[in-house]
């Protein structure tokens, strides 16, 4: 069922396998309804491809399958368009690992956990990853280090299916994504008969791992590469593809409130902020510009604040993004 080293995932797969997936990982939970395209690149194609129409599952799926796919099959004209419009440049997984590591370098205060780089690559190190008893150090300590990747693109920083210069499938085993590396050592540290504990703990890190983008087509291929990845630690710790549905639907839940669409700027979802109209009884009414537009507040923003949820909280809370600045 799931060809999981192809590059680009087919949305009719995820329908078929169940057809309540896409529409979770559509979700946008700081309006209430999908995430927009927010990007003119689709236009053309009419007004339910407009930068800010949402997108749902009948215009990406079916006759119209091919149309959101990775960067690395977009054409040149496309991929040049968006770095010069949106800085759109995607980093070779050789960079990602390089700066990945040296948060782990500070994490484990010692260099070489994960694997040795060389040049623009690097060495897996296949032996299990060791940890103290240390308060804090510990693997479950690990796996619930909270993370952020800022404009996160299709998630190569995040996990790695692949190389997102050159499409290029990377085995599980030598992955280096910071969500790739929780799952090993969840992987390396649960037992195999209990599913139940294997579970809880990729949850864990999936709680633990958080991003944003602004434009929509990217944000959806990073949920779809972060909830594959949760599908290929799942067959490669049980040597099946047989995943329960309420399963993966969890896990798509947890993805689409992680993995977000936002302005990073202003902490709104892009371009919601507008001229508030004053009106006034004896003259025309007056436009005035939003505040946080301004004053450059990220609180200030009249448009569509970004919501998170703090797993880690009593009542898992649901707190606006700006609060954490």
């Amino acid at each position: 069922m799931w060809l999981n080293d192809l590059v680009d995932i087919n949305e009719d797969d995820l329908i078929e396998y169940d057809n309540k997936l896409l529409p979770i990982l559509l979700k946008d939970h700081s309006s209430g309804r999908n995430i927009i395209w927010a990007t003119n690149d689709y236009e053309d194609l009419g007004v339910k491809y407009q930068f800010s129409s949402e997108i749902r599952e009948g215009l990406i799926t079916g006759m119209n399958r091919h149309i959101i796919r990775p960067r690395v099959l977009k054409s040149r004209i496309l991929q040049d368009s968006r770095s010069k419009e949106k800085a759109e440049v995607f980093s070779p997984s050789w960079i990602c690992n390089k700066q990945n590591n040296l948060i782990d370098n500070e994490w484990f205060c010692r260099e070489g956990v994960f694997n040795v780089e060389t040049h623009n690559g690097w060495k897996t190190n296949p032996k299990p990853i060791k940890f103290t008893n240390e308060e804090g150090r510990r693997w479950q300590d690990y796996v619930k280090e909270q993370r952020l990747e800022i404009c996160c693109g299709e998630a190569p920083y995040i996990v790695s299916r692949y190389d997102t210069t050159t499409g290029e499938s990377i085995p599980v085993k030598d992955r280096i994504g910071i969500l790739d590396r929780k799952f090993r050592v969840v992987h390396e540290n649960t037992h195999d008969a209990n599913f139940e504990e294997w579970h809880h703990w990729m949850k864990q890190a999936l709680m633990a791992t958080y991003a944003y983008e602004w434009q929509g087509d990217n944000l959806l291929l990073a949920r779809e590469n972060v909830l594959f990845s949760y599908i290929d630690y799942f067959c490669l710790k049980y040597e099946t593809s047989e995943l329960r549905t309420d399963i993966l639907e969890e896990v798509a839940e947890i993805i689409s409130w992680n993995l977000w669409q936002m302005d990073g700027l202003k902490g709104v979802i892009p371009q919601t902020c507008y001229e508030e109209e004053e009106p006034n009884l004896f003259f025309p009414s007056e436009s005035h510009p939003c505040i946080g537009c301004q004053t450059g507040k990220m609180s200030e923003h009249n448009g569509v604040q970004c919501q998170i949820k703090d797993w880690s909280s009593e009542k898992q809370d649901i707190i606006p993004f700006h609060s954490l600045i």
